[in-house]
């Protein structure tokens, strides 16, 4: 059993709902948006969640009725795909802000008397003889952070056995310019560990790219910023950023959060 308490865990990621408490106060809340999402029947089967941190849907699959539930995250904020300039602090800076990796995880796990398997692994190394397959597979705002997207869908294709929903960050500005040529563009801030951003036609061609053919896709929507991040009550101060954010609001209809678009998938 899990000793974690709350004053382990210095930021939560994810807002969840926690029996006997009020919600966590989460960077994100993905609550109001899961409805939405394309979800394939999870009742019944064998269910892996990609990137867990702090375990929103690894949790939501566990009360979808899934039979079991494996989630997979990196072990340490140094194993993070680091631009090379900031492979030597990334890590150690970004511990210091969120505290240690899977904390908020844990904690949750222990409160909810979650039956969820955690292994610690990175994307790229996942293989049928390190996880398992997989009836279906879930993996979130992942493909933003790493330097090799198509090569992990790869590495996901490689236990995924029946279905695969990635609900991934996209660029609004591409999406609403190119709304079917394949785009995305290299980002500049190293800091946040950020890579490619693609358009929503864009993401549709990496999964196919790494070998899934698409069975249906969401329009954009727009993950909301939960209490605990600076944008849920701060608003941008520079005119770039005003700009952006007037530009966000109008084309996600008002929506305040991070432009995001789901594809269910299955493999080729």
């Amino acid at each position: 059993m899990s000793t974690t308490t709350d004053d382990d865990v210095q930021l939560w990621y994810h807002t969840l709902d926690l029996p006997g408490r009020p919600p966590t106060n989460g960077w994100f809340d993905l609550r109001g948006i899961a409805a939405a999402l394309p979800w394939p029947e999870v009742k019944g089967l064998r269910c892996l969640d990609i990137a867990t941190y702090d375990g929103f849907y690894a949790f939501e699959l566990e009360h979808r009725g899934a039979a079991s539930v494996v989630a997979t995250d990196i072990s340490d904020h140094n194993e993070w795909d680091w631009p090379i300039g900031m492979r030597q602090l990334g890590g150690e800076e970004l511990g210091r802000m969120v505290g240690e990796k899977g904390a908020g995880f844990e904690h949750a796990h222990s409160i909810l008397g979650s039956a969820v398997e955690k292994i610690e692994c990175n994307v790229y190394d996942l293989t049928p003889e390190r996880v398992g397959t997989f009836d279906v597979v879930i993996c979130g705002s992942l493909f933003v952070h790493l330097r090799d997207p198509v090569r992990a869908i790869e590495a996901i294709r490689s236990v995924c056995g029946g279905t695969f929903m990635s609900v991934e960050s996209v660029s609004l500005r591409l999406s609403k310019l190119f709304p079917r040529r394949p785009m995305a563009e290299l980002g500049d801030r190293d800091e946040i560990c950020q890579w490619w951003s693609a358009n929503a036609a864009g993401h549709r061609r990496m999964l196919e790219a790494g070998g899934f053919e698409v069975l249906s896709a969401s329009g954009l929507f727009a993950v909301p910023f939960g209490p605990a991040h600076p944008f849920h009550s701060t608003k941008p101060q520079s005119p770039r950023a005003r700009g952006a954010e007037i530009f966000r609001r109008a084309s996600m209809r008002g929506q305040d959060g991070v432009p995001h678009h789901a594809v269910l998938a299955k493999p080729r």
